[in-house]
């Protein structure tokens, strides 16, 4: 009975949530310019989106990128996400790997607050028994496919990142087709950091499909700062935009243009 309660709440819990929310952000250094990113994490988590990051390598790479990259870790760890430093030819499984595990990790996280309210202390999924254990994650991996997603992909794209800009392409699009067999609805926005005018720029708007953005990736112009920060502070206020834009919908059904100011705080 304390698990069938435990799977009824978490499920009820995680559908009233409705949508599963994540920033990707893709980069292969450290950020230079503006507010912290670690602290724009930990604000993007306290608004409910997971922040996950990718710190892309490759074979020659100089010694003080690679440690530019330990920053990956701790942006993830204040998003409440997860880091993964890999290489170029890597990339694209990746991508993929880390969206989906991220997406599991939040709905865990729910389940495992729950556990704890029903039979108090500090149990977790793992403190169940295998069976029982077995019966939970069936739930978190329904939920997982039946959730309707969110991704924004926050992707560097300073000079060192020309000769990824390719392989992020590819990534992409192969994110999208792994995402088609889901159940939930999944639309996503590209935003490229820096902007020409701005820290960030918001590339493709909201959509379910992600293969007009390879033509755009191709025609922006690499190069300049990394401003890491706040780029996901941009991230931040265009979920913020989203969400006013389904306040106003749900109060009027006519459609209003404008939801999305000009990128740069």
């Amino acid at each position: 009975m304390v698990i069938r309660n435990l799977l009824v709440k978490g499920e009820m819990m995680m559908r009233k949530k409705g949508t599963l929310r994540q920033i990707l952000l893709i980069t292969d250094g450290c950020s230079n310019q503006g507010s912290d990113p670690v602290a724009m994490a930990a604000l993007a988590s306290e608004q409910g989106i997971t922040v996950n990051v990718i710190g892309v390598l490759n074979e020659n790479m100089p010694e003080y990128h690679r440690q530019g990259l330990k920053e990956v870790e701790e942006i993830a760890s204040a998003g409440g996400g997860i880091s993964q430093i890999v290489y170029t030819k890597q990339l694209s499984q990746t991508v993929q790997m880390v969206t989906r595990k991220a997406m599991t990790q939040t709905i865990q996280g729910v389940v495992n607050g729950e556990l704890q309210q029903i039979l108090g202390g500090k149990s977790t999924l793992d403190d169940l028994p295998p069976d029982k254990r077995g019966e939970v994650m069936e739930v978190v991996d329904e939920l997982g496919e039946t959730m309707d997603l969110e991704v924004l992909l926050l992707i560097d794209a300073s000079g060192s990142m020309e000769d990824k800009m390719a392989t992020v392409q590819e990534s992409l699009l192969d994110l999208s087709i792994s995402l088609n067999s889901r159940i939930g609805d999944n639309q996503f926005a590209v935003c490229v950091f820096p902007g020409k005018k701005y820290d960030a720029e918001l590339l493709m708007d909201w959509s379910s499909r992600l293969e007009s953005v390879t033509k755009m990736l191709s025609q922006v112009e690499l190069g300049g700062i990394t401003p890491t920060g706040p780029a996901i502070k941009e991230a931040i206020s265009i979920f913020q935009s989203r969400r006013s834009k389904r306040g106003l919908l749900s109060r009027d059904d006519e459609p209003r243009d404008g939801y999305f100011k000009e990128s740069g705080m």
